[in-house]
């Protein structure tokens, strides 16, 4: 049971925070989301502080758990960095009470060193995840540069999101970061250990081509109808 409730008042906290805007509710305010008593909830988890760092975990763990199994089921370099660009904007990240729980853990990080470090765990494995693929796709110091900028642009997408004015839907943010990806790629030399497994790849028919995957894979842009519907998952994230 304890787990059952631990995990209501996670999602509770999560619901709250998304209708503030802000990391300025009560613990009644969650306990009463969650259907508990506010004593029930200092029980499971002490103080409101200690329940806003397990929503952060949870919500870390949901896209780790997303981007392991999506990273599994991807098997090239480049469908691989596809899959972290799809996780980042999948779904259920970009719920708006998710969205709006992940910008208010951005602003408490100016003020608490905890919220701060699970920031920096997120960023980190977002690089992390890009930087592995793009190593193998073109030289160290490219693949450093692009994964930057991949990583600069799925945030400032997920960051628009909350916009409510002017939202950007997932297939279009998925869209405009492969775009990004495509064009850098396109404009760096193939990595040596690219080079070197499409020249020992054989022919697979008499147009001569290896096997390999193309460097730049296309992307289409959302069909009409369905561009800005908001629905992030990869702000994993991540291994």
């Amino acid at each position: 049971m304890e787990p059952l409730r631990r995990k209501a008042l996670v999602d509770a906290a999560l619901r709250v925070i998304g209708d503030h805007g802000s990391l300025a509710v009560t613990m009644s305010d969650i306990a009463r989301q969650a259907g508990v008593s506010p004593a029930l909830a200092h029980h499971y988890f002490g103080s409101k502080e200690q329940l806003l760092i397990e929503t952060i975990r949870s919500l870390l763990r949901q896209l780790r758990s997303d981007t392991v199994a999506a990273l599994r089921a991807a098997k090239t370099p480049r469908a691989r960095l596809s899959a972290v660009i799809r996780i980042s904007f999948h779904a259920d990240q970009f719920a708006p009470d998710t969205i709006a729980a992940w910008l208010a853990f951005y602003a408490e990080a100016q003020r608490s060193e905890e919220t701060r470090r699970f920031l920096v765990i997120y960023a980190s494995r977002l690089r992390s995840n890009l930087l592995a693929d793009l190593k193998r796709l073109v030289p160290a110091d490219a693949a450093e540069r692009i994964a930057e900028g991949a990583a600069a642009m799925i945030d400032g997408l997920y960051i628009r999101q909350s916009l409510k004015s002017a939202p950007i839907g997932i297939e279009a943010s998925i869209a405009l970061t492969e775009d990004y990806l495509n064009a850098l790629l396109a404009s760096v030399s193939p990595s040596p250990q690219r080079v070197k497994a499409e020249t020992a790849a054989p022919s697979s028919g008499p147009t001569g081509h290896s096997g390999v995957e193309p460097l730049v894979s296309t992307r289409p842009l959302d069909p009409p109808g369905e561009r800005g519907k908001p629905h992030r998952t990869t702000q994993g994230q991540m291994t």
